[in-house]
């Protein structure tokens, strides 16, 4: 596996974009340029990652594909295609986003998220970005989410029969999984589980942790991790079972001290778990 997060210094150009990745330590990386980029800039990045051993673990395309207002999804779903091919021109494993919200808000929860018609139009709306774009080398992917496809293990297995295509691939984020108690307290077997089933389509995965608060109802919240109840033991000895240039990316927190603090503990646990170095 190979960690990896934001850079935080200048990135304007290849060379500053790998030093600032290698002063962390960091062996994958999020895609530094978005789809308005012209050839030579996405091949001087491509150039720069190889030569130093960097693999680009994800282009994001985040975005509401499933919006309310049909103006909002057209672009969503060109923003997805136009991501894709970005991924794809870049050697990117995998373009990434969440599957979207029949809501208002685009990463939100909404009574119609979690039902047949929605999971239908997942699956169109994957086919119809892959089919417009027809990677070669990279995947559309979606992020594992509490309140929307996939939800779990089997809801992604689901997808991947239903989408019925080559390049779909899976993006894992087993904190977002964690939507009550009972997984919370048993996300060891979940983590587990989603290696078992999805592990061969896995092309990247975000790395965070997640709490459990003491007061009614259920509050769960993102932590850094180190500082939450995810089993980072048993992530990092499934990630280790995978292709050894599966990225595992930090993300979602305020600084670069608190990234720093993150890539200690996992570091920490790989080395202590699995003898091995991040």
């Amino acid at each position: 596996m190979r960690l990896g997060g934001p850079p935080f210094g200048d990135c304007a150009d290849p060379d500053r974009w790998i030093a600032e990745l290698g002063r962390h330590g960091y062996r994958a990386a999020y895609c530094p340029i978005d789809n308005t980029a012209d050839d030579s800039a996405v091949r001087a990045y491509e150039d720069a990652a190889r030569r130093n051993d960097i693999v680009i673990a994800e282009v994001g395309a985040w975005s509401n594909p499933l919006a309310p207002d049909a103006a909002q999804r057209t672009a969503a779903l060109a923003h997805c295609q136009a991501q894709l091919a970005l991924a794809d021109r870049i050697g990117a494993r995998c373009c990434v986003n969440i599957s979207g919200s029949r809501g208002e808000q685009w990463d939100g929860p909404h009574p119609l998220n979690l039902t047949r018609e929605t999971f239908d139009q997942i699956v169109d709306c994957a086919r119809a970005i892959i089919d417009a774009v027809q990677p070669r080398r990279s995947c559309y992917a979606l992020e594992t989410m509490p309140w929307m496809y996939p939800d779990s293990a089997d809801s992604y297995v689901a997808l991947i029969k239903a989408i019925d295509r080559e390049r779909f691939a899976v993006h894992l984020d087993p904190v977002n999984l964690v939507c009550s108690p009972q997984r919370y307290s048993a996300n060891a077997s979940l983590i587990r589980e989603c290696f078992e089933k999805l592990g061969p389509r896995i092309r990247s995965c975000h790395a965070k942790d997640i709490t459990l608060a003491g007061r009614l109802t259920v509050h769960l919240d993102e932590a850094r991790p180190g500082l939450g109840g995810l089993d980072y033991a048993a992530y990092l000895r499934e990630l280790n079972k995978l292709d050894p240039d599966t990225p595992l990316m930090l993300e979602h927190l305020p600084d670069e001290q608190e990234y720093t603090l993150a890539a200690n503990h996992i570091r920490t646990v790989a080395r202590e778990t699995l003898g091995v170095v991040l």
